[in-house]
């Protein structure tokens, strides 16, 4: 009987149009995740007129949604590892396109906070494996830059998020943007049914309907013969819960460092989208520009995923990424220096976008690619998990900053620290995996 690996297959040959066709669905998952996340923040002043609510009783409506997103990948990534990849991301599609639904027929704010939540759940635990699984159907040479070119799909999603509820709230009121936002992830989910297929070395791994790995391998490599073969992994299988596979010795120091640069890049990100705006427009901007200036980060932060991912598959990547997380710093410093020139300021902030929201997406990848398959969608999903602590604490730091009346350029610099601490976390992790490879 003749051994296959299933790894090798996949690494040694070229992208495939099945491939493709992974990583586009699971483009198109997140996409609509980032359809939802977004929208939020666009409906918020007509709820608010709606309802006649205060702006702090408008608070827990966006600190649910970031609450459900640490929620669900607590949750799911464990999920996915014991029971596949494919059925975990297909509930969470379904979770969060029903409860998006429903949030669109809530007559009060608490229902809303509620809904929403459940929606942050559904989104955090589909977000991490679309990013395990594009990593497990992706060869060694080019997984990191298809995983993050396919997580360009939140960014994308969150502008037409803004754009369509820019025209849809006048027209026809907020529920409708819910209600598009419910649409979409339950009309995907017939076609995740019918073309999204399990993680090959998933199935190897737990020793799973070997018959659709062969059937699988075939459209990856049609010209080999499954026939009378044994497949095989890399990686061992192990024992036990998958959270606790994170710490074992090859891994606790990586998993650790990994959650810490999470949490500095989140709270970053998390901190400059929700109060630059706010920031901008202190220094005499009209909300307009300030508004133009902000979108620039998620601009820098598309070009800078698909960037980094390509660097990422040609040198050390936790290298490449602590430059860029170093860089950050400097650029996201300098913000607070350059109020004076519109140009000048939108052009620093769409390389501070550039640079730490393109080093989350890799981040990501760089997590898929670390952990063995026995665990990966956990340590993604934790490692998301943690950092979406550092998103709440960016949240809500923006106000207290604002709150100490320092210069805006002393702002900044407090801002950018994280990043540099991302930065040095980084060095270390690639120190760290130095005398292992890649």
């Amino acid at each position: 009987m003749r051994i296959v690996n299933v790894s090798e297959v996949i690494d040694q040959h070229g992208l495939t149009t099945f491939q493709i066709l992974v990583v586009s669905l699971c483009f198109l998952i997140v996409a609509i995740e980032g359809f939802d996340t977004a929208s939020i923040g666009f409906l918020a002043p007509a709820i608010r007129q709606e309802w006649g609510l205060t702006a702090p009783e408008m608070a827990p409506l966006f600190g649910c949604g970031l609450f459900g997103l640490m929620a669900g990948a607590f949750v799911f990534g464990p999920i996915s590892d014991r029971f596949g990849r494919k059925i975990s991301l297909i509930i969470c599609v379904l979770f969060f396109g029903v409860a998006s639904l429903a949030a669109a027929h809530a007559q009060s704010l608490l229902p809303l906070v509620a809904l929403r939540f459940l929606t942050g759940v559904g989104i955090g635990g589909a977000m991490p494996n679309a990013i395990t699984l594009t990593s497990e159907y992706c060869s060694e040479r080019h997984r990191l830059f298809l995983v993050t070119g396919m997580f360009c799909g939140f960014t994308i999603g969150s502008a037409l998020g803004g754009i369509a509820s820019a025209h849809m709230v006048g027209a026809y009121g907020w529920r409708s943007v819910l209600l598009l936002g419910g649409i979409l992830p339950i009309v995907l989910v017939p076609f995740l049914v019918g073309f999204l297929p399990e993680s090959v070395r998933y199935l190897v791994l737990r020793e799973k309907a070997l018959a659709r790995v062969a059937t699988i391998l075939k459209h990856i490599s049609s010209t080999d013969d499954y026939s009378n073969v044994r497949f095989v992994v890399t990686e061992g299988k192990s024992h036990g819960l998958p959270v606790g596979h994170l710490f074992k010795p090859e891994l606790v120091v990586g998993t650790l460092l990994l959650w810490l640069a999470f949490f500095c890049s989140l709270l970053v990100i998390y901190l400059l989208s929700s109060w630059l705006p706010t920031l901008i427009k202190s220094t005499g901007t009209t909300l307009e520009t300030a508004s133009i200036i902000t979108a620039m980060f998620q601009v820098g932060g598309t070009l800078g995923a698909v960037i980094l991912g390509w660097l990422m598959d040609r040198f050390n990547p936790q290298y490449v990424l602590a430059v860029c997380y170093a860089t950050a710093a400097i650029f996201i410093a300098a913000i607070g220096s350059l109020t004076t020139s519109t140009f000048a300021l939108a052009a620093v902030v769409l390389l501070a976008g550039f640079c730490i929201s393109g080093s989350q997406v890799g981040a990501n990848a760089l997590a898929a690619s670390f952990y063995p398959t026995d665990c990966r969608a956990t340590g993604v999903s934790w490692a998301n998990g943690v950092g979406r602590i550092g998103s709440v604490v960016g949240s809500m730091s923006g106000g207290a900053l604002i709150a100490m009346q320092l210069p805006l350029s002393a702002v900044f610099v407090v801002v950018g620290f994280p990043a540099l601490i991302g930065g040095a976390v980084m060095l270390i992790f690639g120190k760290h995996r130095a005398p292992r490879g890649r």
